[in-house]
């Protein structure tokens, strides 16, 4: 008795075929999986076989051998027991052939036949929508993320028994509808921020062409406080932003519901390895970096993160992918964030402090400095000084503007963007940098002087009049002047 279906499984971000073959033979009793399966998948045989007989249907006392093709790829996880489970009902006539024709099923099975959710369920759904699979059956909390794509049917019966219900006829199921996502918690808001004007500025520049930001200062100055409140300052991701967003957190097991359509903001501890912040592992899985795509990635004491691990920021801050190499393949991770990071002036935090001095000798401080590379610098757009305020200074400030109308001008300056050139201004390169960020009369001797005087390399000009360009977006500008380098020029300091 032979037969076979069609799963699938996740691969970095993307999803591939792979067909269960099931035959069912002669011998003494017992289950083989062949097909390079980890620890996981051959522990699928005793939660098959649990499921099977507690589900009330029939498993046979034979030899059942399992081949899980391409046979060269290695299959981890465990979704692959529904399949399996079902393969081997087909080999039986328990289920006919033609039930699962045009049909790619996952699941993990719990002993008693009920399914358990599984990563990355609209990576599946996108790979079965390219292949022309006319539907899939999935465990009910993972469904509502696949049928979020809405290019496919997505079943989801809740047990075994159910499954194979549906597949004979016997119990009518309807398509999963697309599940609204849940509200994102409110995000924090800059009106809780007295002072700093000059840093809540560069957070609405930043904002407003995704740009990167480093903020020094001492401890207590609010770097921290000011980082956290950027995601209420970002428009909302488009659909297909959120499609991309929700793939990269399904694939690394983070989500499971709808699109996530909020910015993501991600804060690693500066003890993160290079694995965990760039990706990696034996099966490469996504790092921090692309958790962060179209989002946020918040580096607290910069300086702190190993050298490696800050090198190794300079690929994706420049390409915005990651592709990790492995002896088998190379997977290409998105990872196209800003970098927000934070630091203080010297091992002590109090250099250059008017209120305590600083007890850090010369040689500590330039070997703190020395910490952040000249390349990986010259890839943050705006760097801000952020001192600490008196308390009698804290009393005097007015509030401080709400986030939200703050984000009513990032979202009209992203809006010119996009409508411009298609993408931020943080993303403009070549060609199209010069044509969109085209110089007034006036600003052309005032930009050379500005790169003589601030010692700009290429790289760093170029990214001079990225932050110009959306300064003249927030003022409405078609072309950039004098004022608008100006600014720029200061967060370039």
């Amino acid at each position: 008795m032979f037969a076979q279906l069609t799963s699938a499984t996740t691969l970095g971000v993307n999803a591939f075929a792979v067909q269960v073959e099931v035959d069912v033979s002669g011998g003494l009793p017992g289950m083989l999986i062949v097909g390079l399966p980890d620890a996981a998948v051959q522990e699928s045989r005793e939660r098959v076989r649990a499921a099977v007989r507690n589900a009330g249907l029939p498993f046979p006392a034979s030899r059942i051998v399992v081949n899980l093709a391409p046979a060269d790829v290695r299959k981890e996880g465990p979704m692959f027991d529904l399949p399996i489970a079902l393969a081997v009902l087909l080999a039986q006539g328990v289920i006919p052939q033609s039930a699962l024709d045009r049909t790619l099923v996952a699941g993990e099975l719990a002993l008693d036949g009920s399914l358990r959710p599984v990563r990355g369920a609209i990576n599946l759904a996108l790979y079965a929508a390219q292949a022309g699979v006319t539907r899939l059956l999935l465990p009910p909390a993972s469904a509502p993320e696949a049928a979020a794509v809405g290019e496919i049917a997505v079943y989801a019966p809740a047990t075994l028994a159910q499954t194979v219900a549906f597949l004979t006829g016997e119990l009518p199921l309807a398509p999963v509808a697309p599940e609204a996502s849940e509200p994102a918690p409110p995000p924090l808001d800059l009106f809780d921020i007295k002072g700093q004007s000059a840093a809540k500025r560069a957070l609405e520049v930043a904002a407003a062409g995704a740009h990167n930001l480093l903020l020094t200062g001492p401890p207590g100055s609010g770097k921290t406080m000011l980082a956290r409140r950027l995601p209420g300052l970002l428009p909302p991701l488009t659909r297909e932003g959120a499609i991309e967003v929700t793939r990269i957190h399904s694939a690394a097991g983070l989500h499971c519901g709808g699109l996530v359509h909020a910015p993501p903001f991600r804060s690693p501890h500066h003890t993160v390895s290079d694995a965990g912040l760039i990706g990696g592992g034996s099966v490469p899985r996504p790092g921090e970096v692309s958790l962060a795509h179209r989002g946020v990635l918040f580096m607290d004491e910069f300086p702190e993160f190993s050298r490696r691990a800050l090198e190794v920021l300079r690929q994706p801050l420049e390409d915005g992918v990651v592709t990790i190499s492995r002896a088998r393949a190379a997977l290409t991770f998105p990872a196209r964030f800003m970098l927000v990071a934070a630091q203080n002036p010297c091992p002590c935090g109090f250099y250059g402090d008017p209120q305590r001095s600083c007890s850090c000798a010369p040689g500590a401080r330039q070997r703190y400095r020395e910490r952040l590379s000249g390349p990986l610098l010259d890839r943050i757009d705006l760097r801000l000084s952020v001192p600490r305020l008196a308390p009698e200074e804290l009393l005097r400030a007015p509030p401080g503007e709400p986030s939200a109308r703050v984000r009513e001008r990032v979202v009209a300056a992203r809006t010119r963007a996009l409508e411009r050139q298609g993408v931020p201004n943080a993303e403009l390169g070549g060609a199209a940098l010069r044509r969109h960020a085209a110089l007034g009369a006036s600003a052309v001797a005032f930009a050379q002087t500005l790169a003589k005087q601030l010692g700009l390399s290429g790289r760093g000009f170029d990214r001079l009049l990225r932050v110009a360009r959306t300064v003249a977006d927030l003022a409405g500008a078609s072309q950039l002047e004098e004022a608008h380098l100006a600014e720029a020029a200061a967060y370039r300091a």
